[in-house]
C-alpha cells in the first residue's frame, strides 16, 4: 500500500476563465503563477489552485499527490472506487488521473 503526499492541488471549473481570475486573485492575495487561455494558476501557502475553462466538472476537484499514479489508481479501484479518467499526461512529466468513490464524489490523483 503507497501512501500520498496530501491534498496540495484544488483544480475548479470556470465558465468566463478572465472573470473567475479576477476573483480567485483577490481571493488569494496573489497573482496567478500560470496564465493562459486554457488554465490559470495559483501557488498560495503550500497549495495549487487552478482555474479550468470548459471542464466537464460539477464542482472543484482535489488531487491527492502520489509517488506511483497507477499503483494508487488500482489500490483505490480495488477497494471499490471507480475510474473515471485514466492517467494523462498535462505537462512534462506531470501526470493525472480521476476516480470516483462508491457515492459518486470525483478525487483526483497527480504525480510529478
Amino acid at each position: 500500500m503507497s501512501g500520498t503526499e496530501g491534498i496540495k492541488t484544488v483544480l475548479h471549473p470556470v465558465a468566463d476563465l478572465e472573470k473567475a481570475k479576477a476573483v480567485y486573485t483577490a481571493l488569494l492575495g496573489a497573482e496567478p503563477t500560470a496564465d493562459s487561455e486554457y488554465y490559470v494558476g495559483y501557488d498560495v501557502e503550500g497549495q495549487h489552485i487552478g482555474l479550468v475553462p470548459g471542464s466537464s466538472e460539477a464542482g472543484p476537484v482535489s488531487y491527492w499527490h502520489v509517488a506511483d499514479i497507477e499503483a494508487k489508481l488500482a489500490e483505490v479501484t480495488a477497494a471499490g472506487g471507480t475510474v473515471k479518467e485514466a492517467p494523462k499526461k498535462v505537462g512534462g512529466t506531470r501526470q493525472v488521473a480521476t476516480f470516483t468513490d462508491p457515492d459518486g464524489n470525483v478525487l483526483g490523483l497527480l504525480q510529478d
